[in-house]
């Protein structure tokens, strides 16, 4: 499925990057998965399921941090073969890239990462399309240069939130636009961008409640693509359970932000 996003972004049209924060269980994901699936079917967008085999960027070392590379590819691969689905996932070390690479349509560096040459050079080595996540201490014109590091057309920068103060991020949506700048294609991290880092006291925390509002003005100022954590009971989740958005949620998100995506390309 390498050439499935080159298809997905040349297709010009909004995609949707969705799935739960880092994998709990192979059956919550296909759960999420199928959902997912379904709407973005109905609304006709294309659709990435995302998730973390592993996440190394915990606040405390007791948080959950998902199932390993093994296990978590495995799962990864089960919702690409049976679901016909592109997927993402997090690479945290250059010694995981070629492993995930064998199963990742895409391979995600993390913002607290997003300076690391040698993991954005080894990740390019490998032919798989790169979602670079613009690191909260960056200005959105530095990402150029971070981008030309991989030495590829397949990168993509996500922005999700700038650090205000302690425990806040803010949106600047200037960024958007300044971003698009490089030719890259320029995706929203809704979720990650309303987190609250350590607001849970050993945990991060979020405000889930303005992702749709914060989601449709992106899609105002002109985004190729959306990132979005969902979860059917994000109290209950292992990771993330303050930010992620439920899943009941997701149609009203959709249908509003690719109704807002369609006025304003009509507009242009």
């Amino acid at each position: 499925m390498i050439d499935e996003i080159s298809k997905i972004v040349e297709k010009g049209s909004l995609f949707l990057i969705a799935g739960p924060c880092v994998i709990e269980s192979e059956e919550l994901c296909f759960d999420i998965a199928e959902s997912v699936k379904t709407l973005a079917d109905k609304y006709e967008i294309s659709y990435i399921f995302k998730a973390s085999c592993k996440k190394a960027n915990r606040l405390s070392a007791g948080s959950y941090s998902g199932p390993g590379f093994e296990d978590g590819l495995k799962i990864l691969s089960n919702i690409k073969e049976k679901l016909k689905l592109p997927v993402l996932t997090d690479i945290h070390e250059t010694k995981d890239i070629k492993k995930t690479a064998e199963i990742a349509d895409i391979l995600q560096i993390p913002a607290f990462l997003c300076r690391q040459t040698d993991l954005i050079v080894e990740a390019s080595k490998t032919g798989r399309w790169i979602n670079i996540k613009k690191g909260q201490f960056l200005a959105p014109e530095d990402m150029g240069k971070i981008a030309a590091k991989a030495d590829s057309e397949k990168v993509m920068l996500t922005e999700r939130g700038t650090t205000f103060g302690y425990r806040n991020l803010v949106v600047d949506f200037r960024s958007f636009k300044i971003m698009k700048e490089t030719g890259y294609s320029v995706i929203f991290d809704a979720t990650h961008s309303l987190q609250i880092p350590g607001g849970g006291g050993t945990v991060s925390s979020g405000q889930p409640q303005y992702i749709i509002p914060m989601a449709k003005a992106a899609a105002a100022v002109g985004i190729d693509g959306l990132f979005v954590e969902t979860h059917p009971k994000p109290e209950d989740a292992l990771s993330d359970a303050g930010a992620m958005l439920p899943l009941n949620k997701m149609e009203q998100l959709l249908e509003e932000v690719v109704a807002i995506y369609e006025a304003n390309r009509f507009d242009e």
